[in-house]
């Protein structure tokens, strides 16, 4: 099961990015597609630094634990919050929907390990 889901966002993330190299080949950086890729790449990069960050401390007793999968959630809300505001409105915007919810990943990794007090 874990290789066919890994298969298709592999799958995914590659067919976006083609798509985005070939608007902007073709002078059309701004077309869904481009976007598309864009929030892709973000996300997933933000998955694998989140994952990288939160195991190293766990591993190293800075936090309780680290539940890697919650983030997935996420990712996809936010992600498809992201590409609506990008494509309707601007890019700043998107990027702003990108950063409050890095914000909130890590106010809850922080909540569920007892550090913001209570």
């Amino acid at each position: 099961m874990r290789r066919w889901a890994l298969l298709a966002g592999l799958t995914l993330v590659v067919g976006a990015l083609a798509a985005g190299w070939l608007a902007r080949t073709v002078g059309r950086s701004g077309t869904r597609a481009a976007v598309l890729g864009a929030v892709v790449a973000g996300w997933l990069a933000a998955w694998v630094l989140w994952g990288f960050a939160g195991g190293l401390a766990a591993r190293w007793g800075w936090l309780a634990t680290y539940d890697a999968p919650l983030f997935a959630p996420l990712a996809l809300v936010g992600g498809a919050w992201q590409y609506r505001a990008q494509t309707r409105y601007s890019r700043e915007r998107g990027l702003l929907i990108f950063v409050i919810g890095q914000l909130v990943w890590l106010l809850f990794v922080l909540a569920r390990n007892g550090a913001l007090g209570g």
